[in-house]
């Protein structure tokens, strides 16, 4: 062990009293970056980490001795294998991550040297920036502030060897040093070469945590998703914004169903054209889709032309459905152009309809009479559908989030038994019956409506906005979007999703909320998402995409490598000098009193009578005392040399001018 990691293994060891609260210091920093990992590691791994930090603390506090390595070793292997059993694995992002949690509290109790202390102040950086693979929101931003600003703390704390500042001041200087950082820190943001894709890229863990419509749905699909407050997308509108009864923002469109799940029907995709023909409103908005691990993007009703992302197409099928052909696994943005009133294939070939005929051979059989009796008492099409739907309105059909269990009919037990249900139900029976009376249909899932924010006009659309509608085909009018949901609970369309929630949900909250306290739990929400929003706009959303039109806009219009790397250079060197030019202007000069101290000392060294590096001025002192000089000279040295250790290292210091000219005369007089 090296003279340097001696003091720092004794102190630590032994815990003396400036050395506990710097350890204690140390272990606070470490727990404020390991607390976000408590909501996503497994119990028996956090409770692991706070017992190991909380023996280490009670070491300090007690002055014991750490622990030996033979009593760690079990420990490691204990909780390793808690790793192994918890993930199968030692490889990808969650085992990784909570190996790294409890190996830095298990470094914690064998800190013997220096080094170890670096380890653990790196190791805690290290651990700190795992946070942003499970969430960049602003909190975690500013979380990540105050762990990086306590690592410093600490770190800064045992650096001091003579007088100890107050804990406030060692935080203020951290603090400077964090933003010191900051103009580096813009220049790298803005100009490195970006990378599009999630911030974690193995392959078993990218998709990882993602919620949202599937590509399937049958009874139960939607449930989890009613009760999410979790966003799928926020919408900025060009211009006015529609009410909320034509928001259905249209996502994977389903007509193959084997009684019991929808799927998607094959053939429909690029190779063919879908030219939607406007009939009067259309509308023009810009959406922010969060990442969802599936391809689907979503459009307000019929989109016009597909939206553009970059490095990766969209397709656009013809049953209107807009498809990405890799995974969305970041967040993406894009402009997009609707028709709110159209015609979609008033003139469609009857044989590209057969697919939206299509029903299982047998079940539902009091479905299958239901239709052949209603389609006899009727005589047209749109007779037919409004049959249906006056069905949904005069019996007593309820809507609900918790339906009763239906048997393998599910058609016939929701039509004749349960009558209680939510969106997938009714649109399940409502184009099961129209097919049954050979009316092409198929179901349309996506999101209906969304929540007005009143702070920066945007819509959010969340996952408690998922619903399901119908599509019918008809002669000459083409595919007619039908709700019947809407025929049974209307309110679901023109209210926000939130106020439909249950008891318990954040909306019922707001909605138990009366008065004055309402509105102001809104205004809240509303600046919070604002504020959220602002965010990912303008950080997490900073794409390779915006940071070529940046470049373009500074005169790069095809940037590589070079072009890059020379940008880096020299813009991080303006930034550098930002930083260093105000501290060395405000560098302080050196001290006129060491300065004649150094005088002195160079012009002894000269002449034989050097200090020693370890020596200071009561050793150099006594040292001198028995030099051969003349008597008046020596007598000078000496009494210079009191008067520099009185003024220096006393109780009191005397550093005023007085002192200054009496150095400087005695100097002369010992020359």
């Amino acid at each position: 062990m090296n003279a340097i990691s001696e003091p720092i293994s004794a102190r630590l060891a032994h815990g003396l009293a400036r050395d506990k609260s710097d350890t204690l210091l140390l272990l606070g920093a470490c727990a404020l970056v390991m607390m976000p990992h408590a909501w996503h590691l497994p119990a028996w791994a956090t409770l692991s980490a706070a017992a190991l930090l909380f023996w280490r603390g009670w070491l300090t506090f007690h002055g014991k001795r750490m622990p030996p390595r033979w009593l760690l070793l079990p420990v490691v292997g204990m909780l390793m294998g808690g790793v192994y059993a918890s993930y199968h694995s030692f490889l990808g992002r969650e085992p990784g991550v909570a190996m790294l949690v409890l190996l830095l509290t298990l470094k914690l109790l064998e800190m013997r040297a220096q080094r170890d202390l670096f380890v653990v102040l790196f190791l805690s950086f290290f651990v700190l920036l795992t946070n942003f693979f499970y969430s960049q929101t602003i909190v975690t931003a500013l979380l990540a502030a105050c762990g990086i600003v306590a690592i410093l703390t600490a770190q800064i704390s045992f650096q001091f060897t003579g007088t100890h500042p107050p804990l406030r001041r060692r935080v203020a200087l951290a603090s400077r040093m964090f933003l010191l950082a900051a103009p580096l820190t813009l220049v790298l943001f803005l100009f490195f070469p970006r990378v599009q894709g999630p911030l974690w890229g193995m392959p078993e863990d990218a998709a990882s945590g993602h919620t949202g419509l599937s590509d399937s749905m049958d009874p139960g699909t939607f449930a989890p998703l009613k009760l999410s407050r979790d966003i799928a997308f926020r919408v900025h509108f060009t211009g006015n914004t529609p009410p909320s009864s034509d928001m259905y923002w249209r996502g994977p469109v389903l007509g193959h169903f084997d009684g019991r799940t929808w799927a998607p029907v094959a053939g429909h995709g690029p190779r063919q054209s879908l030219r939607p023909q406007r009939l009067g409103r259309d509308v023009r908005y810009e959406v922010t889709l969060e990442p969802s691990g599936r391809r689907s993007l979503f459009a307000l009703d019929v989109p016009a032309l597909p939206p553009q992302l970059f490095d990766n197409p969209v397709q656009f099928r013809t049953d209107g459905q807009l498809l990405a052909r890799q995974p969305l696994q970041a967040r993406v943005r894009y402009t997009a152009h609707s028709f709110l009133d159209y015609q979609l294939q008033p003139d469609a070939d009857p044989s590209a309809l057969l697919d939206w005929l299509q029903l299982p051979d047998d079940g539902n059989p009091r479905s299958r009479e239901f239709a052949a009796r209603l389609r006899n008492d009727t005589k047209t099409d749109s007779q037919r559908v409004q049959a249906v739907l006056r069905l949904f309105r005069e019996q007593p059909f309820r809507y609900t989030l918790r339906p009763p269990r239906l048997g393998d009919d599910i058609v016939d037990d929701f039509l004749f038994t349960t009558r209680a249900g939510y969106c997938e139900h009714y649109s399940t029976a409502f184009v099961v019956l129209m097919r049954m009376m050979a009316i092409p249909a198929r179901v349309v899932t996506g999101y209906q409506g969304g929540e007005l924010n009143r702070v920066d006009g945007d819509l959010t659309v969340r996952q408690s906005d998922a619903h399901a509608w119908a599509e019918v085909w008809l002669p000459k009018a083409g595919w007619i979007r039908i709700d019947p949901t809407a025929a049974v609970a209307p309110e679901r369309v023109e209210r926000d999703a939130a106020d439909l929630l249950p008891e318990g949900a954040f909306g019922g909250l707001l909605q138990g909320a009366a008065g004055p306290w309402m509105a102001l739990l809104r205004q809240l929400r509303d600046n919070r998402d604002a504020v959220n929003h602002a965010w990912n706009q303008w950080v997490l959303n900073y794409t390779p995409e915006r940071q070529r039109g940046l470049l373009q806009s500074l005169g790069i219009d095809d940037p590589d490598w070079s072009s890059f790397a020379a940008l880096l250079l020299g813009l991080g060197a303006a930034a550098t000098a930002l930083i260093a030019l105000p501290l060395l202007r405000r560098r302080q000069k050196t001290d006129p009193i060491d300065a004649l101290y150094r005088r002195l000392c160079d012009g002894l060294a000269r002449e034989g009578y050097a200090r020693a590096v370890h020596e200071g001025p009561r050793s150099y002192r006594l040292w001198l005392a028995a030099a051969p000089l003349a008597e008046q000279r020596l007598a000078a040295i000496l009494r210079f040399l009191e008067l520099y250790e009185s003024g220096r290292y006393s109780a009191k210091p005397n550093e005023g001018a007085a002192l200054l000219n009496q150095l400087r005369y005695l100097l002369k007089q010992s020359r």
